[in-house]
Order: C-alpha cells, then sequence, then structure tokens
C-alpha cells in the first residue's frame, strides 16, 4: 500500500515534468500545490499557536499561583483553556496529518534514479546540475559546484525553524523566548548536519515547503492580529447604552365634591 502511494506521488512528479520538462521545477510545482491544499490545517495550527500566545500570561500566573497545589492548578488550566477556547492538541493534529505525506514525498524524491533508471538529467536548470547528488559528493567539485548545494542547505536549515523564532519575536516578556531562540538555533545546525547527506532533491523540496509555510504563518498572524485589533476597537468606539425607565406618572386624586353635602 505504501509503495502504490509513493508511486502515485512519483506520477504526479511526472506528469509536471512533461510540461516544464525540468525535475527541479516539477517540484517546486508539486510542493506548492501540495502546501495550497494544506494551508485550511495550516491556518489552523498557526491559530493554535497564536491562541498559546494570548493564554500564555495567564498560565504562567496559575502556575506559580497553585504551585503546591497539582490538581487544583490542572482545573484551572482547563478552566483557562474552556474560556479562551484553545485546544492544545489542535496545534498537533495538522502535522501529524501531514507527516505521511511529507515522509512519502521525501523517500521518491531520494529514490529518483531507481524510478527514473539513472541519475542522469534530473537537475534543476542550470543552478542545481544533479539532484540527486548529496552536498559531501558536490564538494569534491569545487566551490562553483558546491555552491548551489550550500544555498539549499542553508535554506533547508534555515526556514524549517524560522517559523519558530517569528512567533518568538513579538514575545519580549516571555521567560521562555531566549531558551527556545537557543534551541532552534541548536536544530538548525543538527539540520545542517542531515543536509549534508541528503539529495539535493529533498533540500529543493523541503526548503520551498518551509519558506511557504512561513509566508502562511505570516499570513494568518497577521489576519488574526487584525481581527483582534478590529474588535477591540469596536469595543472602545462603541457608546455606552444606558437604560433609563422613567417611571410613569401616578395620576393625582381628584377632590372631593363636598359641595353637595352641604346641599
Amino acid at each position: 500500500m505504501w509503495e502504490v502511494f509513493k508511486n502515485w506521488i512519483f506520477d504526479i512528479i511526472q506528469f509536471f515534468f512533461g510540461f516544464c520538462q525540468d525535475w527541479g521545477l516539477a517540484i517546486i510545482i508539486v510542493t506548492i500545490i501540495f502546501r495550497v491544499l494544506i494551508s485550511p490545517l495550516m491556518h489552523k495550527q498557526t491559530k493554535s499557536s497564536y491562541q498559546m500566545q494570548k493564554v500564555q500570561p495567564l498560565m504562567q500566573e496559575i502556575q506559580t499561583k497553585y504551585a503546591n497545589d497539582p490538581q487544583r492548578m490542572q482545573e484551572e488550566m482547563q478552566k483557562l483553556y474552556a474560556d479562551a477556547k484553545f485546544n492544545p492538541l489542535a496545534g498537533c493534529l495538522p502535522m501529524l496529518l501531514q507527516m505521511p505525506i511529507f515522509i512519502a514525498l521525501f523517500q521518491v524524491l531520494r529514490e529518483m534514479p531507481n524510478y527514473l533508471g539513472s541519475d542522469e538529467g534530473y537537475q534543476f536548470f542550470n543552478l542545481v546540475p544533479n539532484l540527486v547528488m548529496t552536498p559531501s559528493g558536490a564538494v569534491a567539485g569545487g566551490f562553483g559546484t558546491f555552491l548551489p548545494y550550500l544555498i539549499l542547505m542553508v535554506v533547508f536549515a534555515g526556514a524549517t525553524f524560522l517559523p519558530m523564532i517569528l512567533m518568538q519575536m513579538g514575545q519580549k516578556d516571555n521567560p521562555q523566548r531566549n531558551q527556545t531562540m537557543i534551541m532552534a538555533g541548536v536544530m538548525s545546525l543538527f539540520m545542517l548536519w542531515i543536509s549534508w547527506s541528503s539529495p539535493a532533491g529533498v533540500l529543493l523540496f523541503w526548503g520551498v515547503s518551509s519558506i511557504i509555510g512561513v509566508c502562511q504563518q505570516q499570513i494568518s498572524m497577521r489576519l488574526m492580529k487584525k481581527r483582534d485589533a478590529e474588535k477591540e476597537e469596536t469595543i472602545e468606539v462603541k457608546p455606552i447604552e444606558v437604560d433609563v425607565t422613567r417611571k410613569a406618572k401616578k395620576p393625582r386624586p381628584k377632590k372631593k365634591d363636598t359641595s353637595k353635602k352641604h346641599a
């Protein structure tokens, strides 16, 4: 079943290769289409991260206040999630749904010579002469040959964790900001190490996918921030309505006519 799925992905790449006659461009087209299809999931993931930012100060306050009462802390956290309509698992689900497709694409691009029967002609115009070759293999050809592979390595490592860095840039008062930035730097170095022995086709796919993902994240963040700002502005501008209910006047008592009594 997995091999059938991989063959289906290769057929899609080969289909677009028939139009553009370039494997690198075909990979980019497939990557863009894939990213467009999963954009609703990515928006949901970004929304979850944005909500996490908003409730994080309250979470820290609860953790400090009920540090010695874990049960009460858990109860208050659940109340906070319910009030903010925040689901901690919402950000993980889109990634879990994407992983099978990412893994299949990764394996197809790595095994491309097996599908084609050779690695000749598997290039990205004149920018990357051989998408099957790894950076470690290209370095023997000199700096001129290695340069496009080096650029792919930097894009692959940097764009992978750029969303995490951008997310932390707006949280100057967050005590975990520095820790997250350090972790992103360490993981970027780890990704550079992985990219050293990865085929250029895989680096091209992952780099383009990550760049598109960063753009999607920033667009979603801007839309959500703009919506929140409009809500706050509406609340401030809206006049306060005071419901004044006037009491109905009671009719004055009529004076009794005493003239008849005297008569």
